[in-house]
C-alpha cells in the first residue's frame, strides 16, 4: 500500500483504477494468528478458517452447515449469543471478550464479535499471556500527557511517545493528510540506529479514496508477520457466488503487495491507527517494528481508546488555536483602532502598523494601496507595477479575500515582478475606490522531501494496473517555480478578520471616536496633575529627611550614613509596593528586609509572630520609616547591637479590623531612656499619629525596649502566611558551584507513567535525548548502545533490582541517582555503589537537587 504501512488496506480485490467504488469485497483469508467463523442468523456455520478447524480438530469442508453448538461448549455458544444481544441492542458496531475459556479446556482466547451483512462473524486469538494487567489502566495517564501539551504539534508527539509505550514498536509516527489526500510524517518517535521519516510527503495515490474510507469504519489494523501464514476461508464464496465480506474482521490477512512493500523497508511487523475528527479521517498512527510483533486483542482495544481520546483532545486542541486566532484578531482590532484613532489614514500610519498587519499573516511584504495612494515595505511590487495589478484584484468578487500561492497562473503580468512576488493575500477595505492592504510572499524554491515520486504512484505489475511497491525510498526534491508557500487555512480566517476590522476603522472613525479622543486627553491631564502631586510629596519628604537628619549628627560621615539609610528605607518600601503594582504590601516582609539586613545570617534573632496583614500603599511608606528607626536604634542602642539580643514583633488585628504592632526587645544592654528626642525617636513617636492618625507608646524598661503601635483599620487588611526568609529550599546550596546536566540520560523505570515523568525532568534540566528502560537487559543495552552521561535508577524493578546497571555506570565512571518508594532501603544499598538517592514520588525540585549533588561528586 505505501512505504510507511498504512494499515494493510490495499487487498487484493480493491480496483485502485476507481477510487469511488466501496471496498467491501475484500480477501477471503485471516492472519495465521487468529480464526475466524461465520454463521448465519441462527448461528448455522457459512464460512470457517482453515487453521479454526485444526484447532477444533475438524475438516472444515465438514462443518460447513453445521450449527455453532454442535462445535462450542453450551455455556460459550450462551455467551456469544448474549454478547450478539447486548451489541445489537446497543446499535455498537460489535463485542470483545477477553482471556476466555472458548472450549472449557483451560486455554484463554479474546474473542472478536461483529456482524457483517446477514452473517455473524466470530474471530479467536489465542492469549498470548495470562499474566494480570489493566491495559486500560494506561490509558488515563497517558492521554493526561499529551492534555497537558500547549500546541497540536507538541501534543501529536507525545501521542507517537505514548503510542510507542503502548504498542512497544520500534518507530510510531503520526501521519497527516493534506487537503489534497497527500500526507506527511508531522511527528516520530523510533528506536536507536533508526533512519528518522519526520518530515517525509507521501503523495496522495499512495492511499486512495476507498483505503481512507476503510480506515474510517476500522480504525486498527495489525500486521503481526509480514512472512506469516495466513489462513483462508472454506469456502471461499457463498452459493451466491459471493465473498464474505471482511471489511470490519480484525484478522483479516493483507495483500501481499502491501506485505511486498514492508519487506523492502525491512519492517517485519506493523499497525496502523486511524485518527478521526468530526467523523473523517485526519491521519494515522503508523507503526513499524523490525521483528515480527503481535499485540494482543486486549492491548489493541487500550490503543483503540487512546486513538479515540487522542481525537477529542486533537479536535479541542484545534478548536483552541481557532479561538486564539479569533482572541489574536480582537486584540489587533483593538491596536489598530488606538493606533488610527487620531483620525490619520492607513498611508499615514502605514509605518506604525505594519509590524502588526506582519503578525496576521506571515509574509515577505506588504503593502497599503488607499484612496489611489500606495506605500510598501518588504518584497512588494513598485507603486506602477501595482496599479496595473490593482486593476486585475478589482476583478475578484468584491467584499473577499483573494489569495493565491501562484499568481502568473491568473495575472500573466505577474512574470514582471516574479523576482519578488510570486503569491499574495489581498484584503479589501473599503467599497469604492478598492482599496487594499495586500501581503505577498517571493517564489519559494520548496524542497518537498517526498518518499517516491509523486507523478509515478502507479504501475502496471503482474496482475493488471495495481499499486506496485517502489523498490528505493529515498527522498527526492521537487522543485517549484513561480510558486510562494501556501496561505494555510487559520492566515485566510485571520486576513477576513483583519478586512472586517478595517472596514469599521475606515468606514466608522466618527464623532464617538472624537469624544473617545477628548475623554483620554481629560484623563490625560489629571493623571499628570496627580503625578504633580505626588513628586512634590515625595520632594517634600526628601528635603525633611535631608534637613532634621543634620541633628545629633556629629560628622559628615555619620550624616551622610543616616540620610543614606531613611532613604534606602523609602526606596525598599517603595520598590515592594512597586512589585505589587501600589497594591496592599505585607509588613512582615518589611520587617524582615529591614532587620535582617543587621544580622548577618542570624535569622533566629528575629522572630516575627501573629497575623498576616497588608498595609495600603500611604500607610506602607509610613511604616517603612517607623520600622527602619526602630531597627537603626535597636541595632545602635538596643537588642541588635550585640550576639545575645533578641528581637520579637507581633502582628494582631483587632476585632475592629486595627493592626496593633508589639516590638519587643529582650537580652541585650541595659536600656536608658534618652535625656533628648532626636529625629529618630520623632519618626517612630510622630509619625503614625499625624500621618496616619494612629496610636504609639514606647517604653525604656531595663529588659530592654519596648514599643506599641495601631495604625487604623482602613489601612489594614489580612493576608496569608508566606514567610520566604524562613522558608526551607530544595534548591542546590547557591555555595556550591552549579554543574549542568547535558548529553543522553538513562531512565530505568518498570513503571511507564514515572519513567515518562522522569524523562521530562531530565529533558528540563539540560538532556538532550532520554533513553528509558524497563528491565535490567534493556539498560544494559542502552549503555553499550549509547553515549550515557547520567542515569536515574528505579531500585525495585519488580522480579529483580537495577544493581547490575548500578555497577556497570560505576565501572564507567557515568553518574547515577538511585529511586525508591521504600522508606528503609538501607539493607539493599548496601551492595550499590555509593549514589544519591531520591524518594518517591519525586518532584522535579527533590530530583533536580539530587541530580546535582550526583554531578558535583564527579566533578
Amino acid at each position: 500500500m505505501t512505504q510507511l504501512d498504512k494499515g494493510g488496506a490495499a487487498d487484493q480485490s480493491v480496483d485502485l483504477t476507481n477510487c469511488d467504488r466501496e471496498p467491501i469485497h475484500l480477501l477471503g483469508n485471516v492472519q495465521g494468528y487468529g480464526c475466524l467463523i461465520s454463521t448465519s442468523s441462527d448461528l448455522m456455520i457459512n464460512h470457517m478458517s482453515a487453521n479454526c478447524a485444526e484447532m477444533l480438530g475438524l475438516d472444515p469442508n465438514e462443518v460447513v452447515g453445521q450449527r455453532l453448538i454442535e462445535l462450542l461448549p453450551e455455556r460459550t455458544v450462551h455467551d456469544l449469543r448474549t454478547k450478539l444481544q447486548i451489541s445489537s441492542s446497543s446499535g455498537a458496531g460489535g463485542s470483545r471478550l477477553f482471556g476466555y475459556d472458548v472450549l472449557e479446556d483451560g486455554r484463554l482466547f479474546d474473542v472478536s464479535i461483529h456482524v457483517s451483512g446477514q452473517s455473524f462473524i466470530f474471530e479467536f486469538e489465542p492469549k498470548s499471556s495470562e499474566e494480570e494487567r489493566d491495559d486500560m489502566a494506561l490509558v488515563q495517564p497517558l492521554i493526561a500527557r499529551v492534555a497537558k501539551k500547549d500546541t497540536v504539534i507538541s501534543a501529536v508527539q507525545e501521542a507517537a511517545v505514548a503510542l510507542q509505550v503502548l504498542s512497544g514498536f520500534d518507530r510510531v509516527m503520526v501521519y497527516r493528510f493534506a487537503q489534497d489526500g497527500s500526507g506527511e510524517v508531522i511527528a516520530e518517535r523510533h528506536a536507536s540506529g533508526m533512519e528518522p521519516f519526520l518530515g517525509l510527503r507521501y503523495p496522495a495515490s499512495d492511499i486512495p479514496k476507498q483505503a481512507r474510507e476503510l480506515y474510517k469504519r476500522s480504525t486498527l489494523r495489525l500486521i503481526a508477520d509480514v512472512n506469516g501464514e495466513v489462513s483462508p476461508l472454506v469456502p471461499e464464496r457463498n452459493p451466491n457466488g459471493e465473498p464474505l465480506d471482511l471489511s470490519l474482521s480484525v484478522t483479516r490477512a493483507v495483500s501481499p503487495i502491501h506485505l511486498e512493500y514492508l519487506r523492502n523497508m525491512g519492517v517485519e511487523a506493523s499497525m496502523s491507527v486511524s485518527i478521526l475528527k468530526d467523523g473523517d479521517l485526519w491521519g494515522l498512527f503508523a507503526c513499524h517494528h523490525r521483528s515480527a510483533r503481535y499485540v494482543d486483542y486486549e492491548r489493541r482495544t487500550a490503543i483503540e481508546l487512546f486513538a479515540q481520546f487522542f481525537s477529542y483532545e486533537l479536535e479541542r486542541k484545534l478548536e483552541a488555536e481557532i479561538r486564539d486566532e479569533e482572541r489574536n484578531s480582537r486584540a489587533l482590532h483593538d491596536r489598530l483602532m488606538v493606533r488610527l484613532s487620531a483620525g490619520s489614514d492607513l498611508i499615514d500610519s502605514f509605518e506604525v502598523i505594519a509590524d502588526e498587519l506582519s503578525q496576521v499573516v506571515s509574509s515577505d511584504g506588504v503593502a497599503v494601496y488607499s484612496e489611489g495612494r500606495y506605500t510598501a515595505r518588504g518584497s512588494a511590487p513598485t507603486a506602477d507595477e501595482f496599479k496595473r495589478l490593482v486593476r486585475f484584484l478589482n476583478t475578484a468578487p468584491t467584499g473577499q479575500v483573494f489569495a493565491t500561492d501562484r499568481i502568473i497562473a491568473n495575472y500573466p503580468d505577474a512574470e514582471a515582478i516574479g523576482d519578488r512576488v510570486a503569491g499574495l493575500v489581498a484584503v479589501p477595505i473599503s467599497r469604492t475606490p478598492r482599496d487594499y492592504i495586500v501581503f505577498f510572499r517571493r517564489e519559494i524554491a520548496r524542497s518537498v522531501r517526498w518518499a517516491g515520486n509523486p507523478e509515478k504512484p502507479v504501475e502496471v505489475g503482474p496482475n493488471g494496473v495495481r499499486l506496485t511497491p517502489r523498490k528505493s525510498f529515498d527522498a527526492w526534491t521537487e522543485m517549484v517555480r513561480n510558486t510562494s508557500a501556501p496561505w494555510i487555512e487559520s492566515e485566510l480566517r485571520a486576513a477576513e478578520a483583519l478586512r472586517l476590522s478595517l472596514i469599521e476603522i475606515v468606514l466608522k472613525l466618527t464623532d464617538e471616536a472624537n469624544a473617545d479622543r477628548k475623554a483620554a486627553a481629560e484623563k490625560q491631564e489629571l493623571l499628570i496633575a496627580e503625578l504633580n502631586h505626588r513628586v512634590r510629596n515625595i520632594l517634600n519628604l526628601i528635603q525633611g529627611l535631608v534637613s532634621q537628619s543634620k541633628s545629633g549628627a556629629v560628622t559628615l560621615e555619620s550624616y551622610t550614613k543616616v540620610l543614606d539609610g531613611r532613604i534606602q528605607s523609602l526606596a525598599r518600601a517603595h520598590d515592594q509596593l512597586t512589585r505589587q503594582e501600589w497594591a496592599p504590601s505585607a509588613i512582615r516582609n518589611l520587617i524582615h528586609v529591614e532587620v535582617n539586613a543587621f544580622l548577618n545570617g542570624q535569622r533566629e534573632r528575629l522572630v516575627v509572630t501573629g497575623d498576616a496583614p497588608l498595609l495600603a500603599p500611604e500607610a506602607f511608606s509610613t511604616m517603612a520609616l517607623v520600622i527602619h528607626e526602630l531597627v537603626t536604634n535597636s541595632a545602635k542602642y538596643g537588642a541588635l547591637t550585640d550576639q545575645s539580643g533578641r528581637v520579637g514583633v507581633d502582628l494582631n488585628i483587632a476585632d475592629d479590623g486595627a493592626l496593633v504592632i508589639e516590638w519587643r526587645e529582650r537580652g541585650g544592654p541595659v536600656v536608658k531612656a534618652p535625656t533628648r528626642r532626636g529625629f529618630g525617636s520623632t519618626i517612630i513617636e510622630r509619625t503614625v499619629p499625624f500621618e496616619l492618625n494612629g496610636t504609639v507608646e514606647t517604653r525604656f524598661k531595663i529588659s530592654g525596649f519596648e514599643a506599641d503601635i495601631m495604625i487604623p483599620s482602613r489601612y489594614v487588611s489580612e493576608g496569608v502566611i508566606v514567610d520566604k526568609e524562613d522558608g526551607p529550599s530544595d534548591a542546590p546550596s547557591t555555595g556550591s558551584a552549579m554543574v549542568e546536566l547535558s548529553g543522553t540520560a538513562l531512565v530505568l523505570e518498570d513503571n511507564m507513567v514515572i519513567a515518562l515523568d522522569a524523562s521530562d525532568i531530565l529533558s528540563g534540566i539540560g538532556a538532550s535525548d532520554v533513553k528509558l528502560a524497563s528491565s535490567v537487559e534493556d539498560a544494559l543495552e542502552i549503555i553499550e548502545g549509547e553515549d550515557i552521561s547520567f542515569a536515574v535508577l528505579d531500585i525495585n524493578l519488580g522480579n529483580q533490582t537495577s544493581l547490575p546497571v548500578a555497577q556497570r555506570l560505576n565501572a564507567l565512571n557515568i553518574p547515577f541517582v538511585l529511586a525508591t518508594g521504600y522508606g528503609d532501603v538501607e539493607s539493599i544499598l548496601t551492595e550499590y555503589p555509593d549514589a544519591p538517592v531520591v524518594q518517591k514520588p519525586f518532584t522535579s525540585e527533590s530530583l533536580y537537587k539530587q541530580t546535582h549533588m550526583a554531578l558535583a561528586k564527579e566533578t
